[in-house]
C-alpha cells in the first residue's frame, strides 16, 4: 500500500507540525497549540488546542491516541481513545485529555500531548437477515471465553 499524502495547514502560525520521533514509529507525536499555558486538576478533563488542520485522503482516517509516557507518568489519557478524525474533516486537531493522577498537571504550548496513526478505513455494506450462522462462541458476550488459562 502506499504511503498516503496527507495536507496539513497551521491555523495559528506558532503551531508545531506533527512528527514521526523514529523512523520506524507507528504514530506522530502532536503538540498542544493552547492560548496560554492549562493547568489540569485531577479528575478534570479539557479540550485541547493544536493549532493544525488536515486534510484526509479518501479512505484513510487518523486515529488519535494516548502517550504512554504521559499515561505512567502523569495519569494523563484521551476519554475517547482511540479517536478517529474522517477524511471529510477540516477543521482545527482538538484532543480531549483527562487527567487521571493526583497531581494537577500543566499542558504548554509545545507539549507533546499525543500521537496520530494514519489507517485505512473500510466501509462495511449491511444486509439485514433473519437469522445468523451460528458458532462455538454464540452470544457469549463479556468474560465468556475466560481470563487465564489456569482456571480451565
Amino acid at each position: 500500500m502506499k504511503n498516503p499524502v496527507i495536507e496539513i495547514k497551521r491555523i495559528k502560525p506558532s503551531a508545531q507540525l506533527p512528527r514521526y520521533m523514529t523512523h520506524l514509529s507507528a504514530g506522530m507525536d502532536i503538540c498542544a497549540e493552547p492560548d496560554e499555558p492549562i493547568l489540569l486538576a485531577p479528575g478534570e478533563r479539557c479540550l485541547i488546542s493544536t493549532g493544525i488542520a488536515v486534510a484526509i485522503p479518501v479512505g484513510f482516517e487518523i486515529q488519535v491516541r494516548p502517550r504512554s509516557g504521559l499515561a505512567i507518568n502523569h495519569g494523563i489519557a484521551l476519554v475517547n481513545s482511540p479517536g478517529t478524525i474522517d477524511a471529510d474533516y477540516r477543521g482545527e486537531i482538538k484532543i480531549i485529555v483527562i487527567n487521571h493522577g493526583r497531581d494537577v498537571f500543566e499542558i504548554k504550548p509545545g507539549d507533546r500531548i499525543a500521537q496520530l496513526v494514519v489507517a485505512p478505513v473500510v466501509q462495511a455494506q449491511l444486509l439485514e437477515v433473519s437469522n445468523l450462522d451460528s458458532t462455538e462462541r454464540g452470544s457469549g458476550g463479556f468474560g465468556h471465553t475466560g481470563t487465564t488459562d489456569r482456571n480451565n
